[in-house]
């Protein structure tokens, strides 16, 4: 990961985070994919509606996997409204056969997606179409920041989802203490190029989850170039329910070790490994401890240790936002956190070891649709 300058810009120039840029004139494709999101497609859809971005520029398509709540009549309102909203039916009901329908559907210069779980500040979208050509990116996204919710519990699922003891490295989630952006390997949905999907397709169909985490590993093996600029920041709105999390959690490992079925980009990265590594050594332990219990304290002091620190960093929480409930919510929201993405992972691979690969080929574009009109 590395700090970049922008091209053709004065230094001094980005050293202004602040700085409000200047009403688009790209023509933007804004790809909302949901199914049942009557709770959050309103204030998303205002956030959107309030960004500084010229609206006649913006194309604003609401990809529905056939909700069976108010989600459609929401969206119906908002296309009475605004002309540039409008409804795409996706009965594939899932996520990667929603952004290729959009995509197909439209012929912007800049394809945005927006998660509907979201907010976006005010010059979210205007940040990301000028940091395509400010730093030569073909992908730029920013910080998504969790919100916290009402009571100790959500404020711990928030915590819990951005922190780096259970969020790695991942700085899209972290949130970075430099304003330089950066060069990253995937960011929260993403602001692409149009030709990216020229050159390399569009999302694979196979993956239900990490469809957005395979594209742009595939951009950057490909030579593409993804840009986080920390200045460029929305609100998240996590599903708080530990049953929720929880699948949230071993669905999203799962789908990292299952992509291998799907696709032949390299999905992981070493500190995937840890979480299912961990598992297999507290069985390890049980194991060693049944049949060799003079080794055990050997065994179990890896795990001693882990939960050291997962005590370590909750009481720390709880004791900078003055909340002593987030000390046991968070242990076991940590906990739940390891031991389900290592879990989820174990099964990701076995189940792609035993079912084998089926690899679906990702739909590409005709060579003409390379360069936006």
């Amino acid at each position: 990961m590395k700090t970049i300058r922008p091209q053709n810009l004065e230094d001094d120039h980005v050293a202004r985070p602040e700085a409000v840029p200047s009403r688009g004139t790209k023509r933007v494709a804004v790809i909302i994919p949901c199914r049942n999101e009557e709770k959050y497609l309103a204030r998303c859809l205002d956030s959107i509606l309030a960004n500084d971005y010229d609206l006649r520029f913006l194309d604003i398509v609401v990809v529905d996997g056939m909700s069976d709540d108010q989600t459609r009549e929401i969206v119906a309102q908002y296309a009475k409204r605004f002309s540039n909203i409008r409804l795409l039916d996706n009965p594939q009901r899932n996520k990667p056969a929603a952004l290729n329908l959009a995509i197909e559907a439209t012929d912007s210069e800049v394809v945005m997606r927006i998660d509907a779980h979201a907010e976006y500040e005010s010059d979210y979208i205007s940040r990301l179409v000028r940091g395509l050509d400010e730093y030569d990116a073909d992908n730029m996204g920013g910080v998504r920041v969790t919100s916290s919710g009402e009571g100790a519990w959500q404020q711990a699922v928030g915590i819990a989802i951005s922190h780096p003891f259970a969020a790695g490295n991942a700085v899209y989630r972290t949130g970075v203490k430099s304003a330089e952006p950066r060069e990253v390997d995937t960011v929260f949905c993403g602001c692409y190029r149009r030709e990216v999907f020229a050159k390399i397709g569009l999302f694979n169909r196979g993956l239900l989850r990490t469809q957005d985490r395979e594209f742009n590993l595939r951009l950057v093996a490909h030579g593409g170039k993804i840009v986080l600029d920390p200045a460029v920041r929305c609100t998240y709105y996590p599903r708080t329910g530990l049953q929720d999390y929880a699948r949230w959690v071993y669905q999203g490992a799962f789908w990292v070790f299952y992509a291998d079925r799907f696709t032949e980009t390299r999905m992981r990265s070493s500190r995937n490994w840890i979480p299912p590594l961990f598992v297999a050594w507290n069985l390890l332990a049980v194991v060693i401890g049944l049949f060799a219990p003079a080794y055990a304290a050997m065994a179990t002091a890896p795990i001693a240790l882990y939960w050291l620190t997962a005590a370590w960093f909750s009481s720390r929480e709880a004791v900078r936002n003055r909340s002593p409930l987030l000390l046991p919510f968070l242990l076991l929201l940590f906990s739940v956190t390891h031991y389900g993405y290592g879990l989820g992972a174990w099964a990701g691979m076995l189940v792609s070891r035993w079912q084998g690969k089926a690899m679906p080929e990702s739909p590409s574009f005709p060579s003409s649709w390379g360069q936006a009109a």
